[in-house]
């Protein structure tokens, strides 16, 4: 009875999802909301919708199967995915879904089990993605396109890059460029390829940019991510939890780099200037709670954030105009403070097959060539 409860909320969840990802599809293809605003969006646009939400979700199923179908090979005792439904109602910022996981209900002591279950996901996930991409850049829709999403644009005909760049009322979301999304532009795409600011509009194209963007986030070489079973399989107990405490301080001074600027405190302003340090203050609160269980000493998980913090004023009054990308601050904050920065250890420790090695450190180059040091970025044009 509770199998069928639990499968039946799996089910209502991936409806909902898949309601939810359609909604925020049609939304970012038309610039418009469903029920605020003027000229909302109907039923014709929401079906449109299923352009990004099929693609995308498709993606995001494969991903957790490969899971799902890798730990039923080992016997693993392991539910089907359970869906994460997001989407806001007025806003076109969210991508109607957080995700989906799966959960293993036993302890797992082995890491071969570890490595192969971690590596089925994005592996299956990114293979899906690359077509998704493929498709997307090699059936690019002429130009009328997007005279017909935007009629404002026909006057400008070919130029009307030009307008969007320029005009005080426009604001768009500029995706960023991996190796591997580059590279499509390069030397897949075979039509006319939309203006930078304008690939939200295109939904199989974004529905594939999400799902390497996404496939990235999973093989960050860190604590219980899927990438973090891939490192600790390919390295060992010992010297994964000395690598991934690094690399999630790398990460954490990255994202935060900017955030602040050390020539912003010589304000002459009090007023300002109290508020900035009240701000500043929060983001040290911040990075330390990022950073309060990489240690059992909450001294020196103090110590580490001010000094990640130190650093980051430091590199910045040398370089004013240097930043990271302060998007990653929630994901780093999720990792530091929930999912932890060390892996679990096994029992088993027999070393992966030389198979096992080569498609792990593969998969450590397919996060490489999906990530993007700045994945979104808000374009809007002051007046």
């Amino acid at each position: 009875m509770n199998q069928q409860r639990t499968h039946l909320l799996q089910i209502f969840l991936f409806i909902i999802t898949f309601i939810s990802a359609t909604l925020s599809g049609a939304e970012w293809i038309y610039g418009r909301a469903f029920f605020f605003g003027e000229n909302t969006l109907g039923w014709p646009e929401f079906f449109e919708g299923l352009k990004y939400s099929v693609p995308f979700l498709g993606v995001l199923t494969i991903h957790e199967f490969g899971h799902y179908f890798t730990a039923k090979k080992h016997k693993t005792d392991v539910t089907l995915p359970y869906y994460i439904p997001l989407w806001l109602g007025s806003l076109s910022s969210t991508f109607g879904t957080l995700g989906a996981f799966i959960r293993i209900k036993e302890r797992l002591n082995s890491r071969i089990k570890y490595f192969d279950i971690g590596i089925a996901g994005p592996l299956a996930g990114f293979v899906a993605a690359f077509f998704v991409l493929w498709y997307g850049f090699t059936h690019l829709p002429p130009l009328d396109y997007i005279f017909e999403l935007f009629p404002v644009f026909k006057q400008y005909g070919n130029e009307y890059g030009k307008f969007l760049e320029t005009s005080p009322d426009y604001m768009s979301i500029k995706l960023g460029d991996s190796l591997l999304f580059n590279f499509f532009e390069q030397h897949v795409s075979t039509g006319e390829l939309p203006h930078p600011y304008l690939y939200t509009n295109y939904p199989i194209i974004f529905a594939g940019y999400l799902s390497l963007f996404f496939t990235a986030l999973n093989l960050f070489p860190i604590g219980q991510l899927d990438g973090g079973h891939i490192l600790y399989g390919l390295i060992g107990d010992r010297a994964f939890n000395i690598v991934s405490p690094i690399l999630f301080s790398c990460f954490i001074f990255y994202a935060g780099l900017g955030y602040f600027n050390a020539y912003e405190f010589t304000t002459q302003d009090t007023q300002m200037f109290f508020i900035l340090i009240g701000k500043f203050a929060a983001f040290i609160l911040f990075n330390y709670f990022c950073f309060s269980r990489i240690t059992d000493n909450p001294m020196t998980n103090w110590l580490i954030a001010l000094s990640i913090v130190s650093l980051q004023l430091f590199i910045s009054y040398f370089f004013p105009t240097i930043e990271g990308y302060s998007g990653f601050l929630a994901f780093g904050f999720m990792l530091g403070r929930f999912l932890g920065v060390y892996h679990p250890t096994t029992s088993d420790i027999t070393p992966l097959t030389l198979e096992r090695k080569i498609l792990g450190w593969l998969a450590l180059i397919i996060f490489v060539i999906c990530f993007s040091p700045k994945p979104f970025t808000i374009i809007q044009n002051l007046p």
